[in-house]
């Protein structure tokens, strides 16, 4: 029986983010899910991708094509049908895709960084688990390779901005590019919060107000930028000084209702009023939206200015295809299997579902 490597994933270009956040999966529950993952899919080998433009279940099975939408049905612990949004690659296919997602080829905003760090902490995490053996580990070990490789040999990553400044880039557009006198509120002080308030700050804007969870991390940050921390109960009376507010929790629920925006709208005096929400799950109700004056961003709505800083990275695509071609060429001969060749036997997961479909 032949075991072939596999990704099976749902992305921004495939999947609207109302639907990327009900499958969202947060990093403290990556090992769990994985567990779950291998057990009920009976996968030999499985690592789990999540990020605000993807979740993807890399692993090694004998039967891939089928009821693989089942996969994400057990990590929503729900009905909801996937299969129109799922992607699924196999063998040199699926190393490729993963090559180019951990140098930031696949990713919305072309040769972004942060995905690189993602991508290995997300292997770091089944491998911790024991949810990797020989083809993972190599599969990843080489992906990290690959990934420097076309960071230090091209200039694919040059310029490139993360999701965090390209926010930053739409906020200059409502303002006229014009960030002098206003003030900006960070939800949430991870990654991209951080990285929003490093581009804000060099883009001159006037104040910085980090509220996070953690006030002792919110401190830390806002120090760094000579900004002020809010605790996370003021945030909202916080509201009523900024102009733009970036949100990036990592909660599950919704952070900011209506209502709450609602409620600090007349102290604002009709000055405009910037959301930009790049949490996945979103962090604030798209009916915020309706609020006059109040101009509200998801991570989907990013898209257009990233396209203008795709041009000037395209030119370097050619030399990282090729760099990836060569290594998912090389690992595959590693790997000494026929991954190509199709197999046509279904293997039986649990009593009434397989990968391959239902069974007796």
């Amino acid at each position: 029986m032949i075991m072939k490597i596999f990704v099976a994933g749902l992305s921004y270009k495939t999947t609207p983010v109302e639907v990327r956040e009900k499958i969202a999966v947060h990093r403290s529950r990556l090992q769990c899910c994985g567990c779950r993952l291998k057990l009920r899919g009976n996968l030999s080998e499985v690592v789990l991708l999540s990020t605000c433009n993807r979740v993807e279940i890399y692993g090694v099975s004998p039967w891939i094509q089928g009821n693989v939408h089942r996969l994400f049905q057990e990590l929503t612990k729900s009905d909801f049908d996937f299969t129109p949004h799922i992607y699924i690659k196999e063998g040199t296919d699926a190393a490729k895709h993963l090559f180019a997602v951990a140098g930031g080829l696949d990713s919305m905003v072309l040769g972004e960084t942060e995905i690189t760090g993602q991508v290995k902490s997300a292997y770091q995490a089944a491998k911790d688990a024991g949810l990797t053996g020989k083809k993972m580990n190599q599969l990843f070990q080489t992906a990290m390779q690959v990934a420097k490789n076309i960071r230090t040999n091209t200039a694919i990553g040059r310029g490139a901005t993360s999701v965090g400044s390209v926010a930053v880039q739409l906020t200059e557009k409502v303002f006229d590019r014009d960030l002098s006198d206003k003030t900006v509120m960070i939800l949430g002080a991870g990654k991209m919060g951080e990285a929003c308030v490093k581009h804000l700050a060099k883009r001159g804007a006037k104040t910085v107000l980090v509220s996070n969870r953690s006030f002792e991390r919110a401190e830390k940050l806002a120090a760094e930028f000579g900004g002020r921390a809010v605790r996370l109960e003021d945030s909202r009376t916080a509201m009523i000084e900024a102009d733009v507010l970036v949100s990036s929790t990592g909660c599950p629920d919704i952070v900011l209702r209506r209502e709450d925006v609602a409620a600090i709208l007349p102290a604002r005096k009709n000055r405009p009023l910037v959301l930009v929400d790049i949490a996945v799950p979103r962090d604030i109700d798209p009916m915020v939206a309706g609020l006059p004056n109040v101009f509200l961003y998801d991570i989907d709505d990013l898209e257009a200015v990233v396209r203008e800083n795709t041009k000037n990275r395209e030119q370097e695509l050619s030399f990282c295809n090729t760099v990836i071609d060569e290594r998912a060429a090389e690992l595959m001969k590693r790997f000494d299997l026929p991954f190509e060749k199709k197999q046509q036997e279904a293997v039986k997961v649990l009593p009434g579902w397989s990968l391959g479909g239902a069974t007796a």
